[in-house]
């Protein structure tokens, strides 16, 4: 038999060992399949556009770091903190935004990341140093720099690393809890007039330990197996009502102390794990997820 040579065209394909009506493939081609490939190849030809809605939402908390750092700049260290708070909130809608709205996309996910870098990698960093931490000469550009560096990393990882963590923790402190503790501390020391240079230090050890602890394995609740849609008793809007008014008692001090709070309460989850012989890792934290099943099997 003579080898096949193969001529592939636009519309006609021709294998060698056969005549012109014994080709099969030609034959199906002219069967009416010769319109189903090309109307194949018109889809994958096909242009994709973006999503509107949720990546308007994720520039806008973009503009949030960028007006964080301009303030920054400008010696306006009130408003660079609003700038990080508000693209926190913002942060947290485009996801639910795009889940909800079923316009998930990968653009979007490394939109979000890239979004996430400037707002809480490198804002947070530069507003430190420009408020305090130029005042400690080499050490406070080092500070800044881990605190940014090690957002960069935290948030390559949760790239890579999205299919096989527990979805009910993060793998070290999320990168918007970790800003928030660097642009919560300098908003309480601006509400209660403390000069920034008498606590040049304790600006130092809070970007070095968020920074750090953004790149640990320690598991930090994520908060994601909460559903809004689900009913709760009498009892928890109550509770709400209470945070409300309670945080309304002086904000700064509240809420910073809420941030720090949960950036400690990692390590109070890892030692409890580690006292109980539990796994202390959030990759082999869950069996039961469909992304992870045969994930942690021995």
């Amino acid at each position: 038999m003579r080898p096949w040579p193969f001529s592939f065209g636009a519309r006609h394909v021709h294998c060698g060992a056969f005549g012109p009506d014994e080709n099969p493939l030609e034959n199906a081609m002219h069967d009416g399949h010769e319109t189903e490939v090309e109307h194949l190849g018109e889809v994958r030809r096909r242009p994709k556009g973006i999503y509107f809605l949720p990546n308007m939402i994720t520039l806008a908390a973009l503009f949030g770091g960028f007006y964080a750092v301009v303030m920054a700049m400008n010696g306006r260290y009130d408003l660079a903190t609003v700038g990080i708070f508000v693209a926190m909130v913002l942060d947290s809608l485009d996801g639910r935004v795009a889940r909800l709205t079923n316009t998930q996309s990968a653009f979007g996910e490394q939109m979000d990341s890239l979004s996430d870098m400037v707002s809480f990698g490198a804002a947070p960093a530069l507003i430190a140093y420009e408020w305090t931490l130029r005042d400690l000469g080499r050490w406070g550009w080092i500070a800044a720099f881990v605190y940014c560096a090690c957002a960069a990393l935290r948030l390559a990882r949760f790239n890579v690393n999205t299919g096989v963590v527990d979805k009910r923790y993060f793998q070290g402190l999320p990168s918007p809890a970790a800003a928030a503790l660097v642009a919560g501390f300098i908003w309480l020391m601006q509400e209660t007039g403390v000069a920034p240079q008498d606590v040049s230090w304790v600006m130092f050890v809070i970007t070095l330990y968020t920074g750090l602890t953004m790149v640990t394995n320690v598991p930090f609740y994520s908060f994601k197996d909460l559903s809004l849609k689900r009913s709760v008793p009498f009892a928890a809007l109550v509770l709400v009502a209470l945070g409300i008014a309670v945080i309304n008692i002086h904000p700064p001090t509240v809420l910073f102390l809420l941030f720090v709070l949960y950036g400690l309460s990692g390590y109070g989850v890892y030692l409890w794990r580690k006292s109980k012989g539990r796994p202390t890792s959030v990759i082999s934290t869950s069996t039961d997820e469909p992304d992870e099943r045969g994930l942690h099997d021995d």
